[in-house]
Formats: structure tokens, sequence, C-alpha cells
């Protein structure tokens, strides 16, 4: 069995980063600052109510791009079907919880997947080790 990679910030720690070792950080997709109108397809107020939650947490957060639309979309459909089976006193079925839990998830929006979720165009931060060469007394 192989060994997990050590992650690339424990690297820069160690300094035994290397520049051909370096794995890409993804795409920059365009990023969506203003939450949009939601789409005409939603299918009832409920779905329309959590696009318009949603898209403004996900924009004013960096987490919006142009291709993270339909998901969303598709997130809050899911969400408006449950809660009018909710309301109509049936359970929504398994399959659609589960679906419901990927796409959270996907979108950071669980307190598990609060910390895999990076938003697009975070800026650099400095290295919080680094002390300039002063010690720290303390």
């Amino acid at each position: 069995m192989a060994r997990p990679r050590k992650p690339h910030n424990l690297k820069v720690v160690d300094g035994t980063v290397r520049p051909d070792r370096i794995e890409p950080s993804g795409i920059d997709l365009p990023l969506i600052e203003l939450a949009p109108l939601p789409p005409e397809w939603l299918p009832n107020a409920h779905a329309v109510r959590e696009w318009e939650r949603l898209s403004t947490i996900l924009a004013a957060n960096k987490l919006l791009t142009e291709a993270s639309l339909g998901p969303l979309g598709v997130l809050c459909a899911l969400h408006g079907q449950i809660v009018q089976q909710y309301a109509a006193g049936i359970a929504p079925t398994g399959h659609m919880l589960a679906q419901y839990r990927n796409l959270v998830n996907d979108f950071g929006m669980t307190p598990v997947a609060q910390g895999k979720v990076k938003p697009s165009g975070e800026t650099k931060k400095g290295n919080a080790f680094a002390s300039n060469g002063k010690r720290q007394t303390g």
C-alpha cells in the first residue's frame, strides 16, 4: 500500500518542495459577484427562496461561478421538492435526501465540507511560520 502524499504546505515548511512536483491548483472559472435572479424553471416558491438565499451567501463568499449556476439550480429545485413533500406529510425518498446532501456538500454547506471548499480567486497568504528572523518570546 502506498503512503499518502504529504500536503504541499508541509513540504513548504520542511523545505522539501520541488517545482517539478507541484500539483496544479485547478481551473479559474469566472466569478459571479452579485446574486443572479433565479431561473424560471424552478418548480415552486420554496426553490426560488432557497435560490435567493444561497446565491447571496455563495456570491458573498466567492464560491459562485458561471459553472456552478446549473448545480445550484438543481440543488434549489430539489430543496423545493423536499420541502413540498414534508409539507404534504410525505417523507421524501432516501435517494432524494442523498442527492440533496451530496449537492450541499459540493457547495461547502456542511461543517465537514466547509474546510474542503476554497473560495475562487483567493489571494495567497504569506507563510504563517515566517518570523522575519525575529525570535518569538512568550
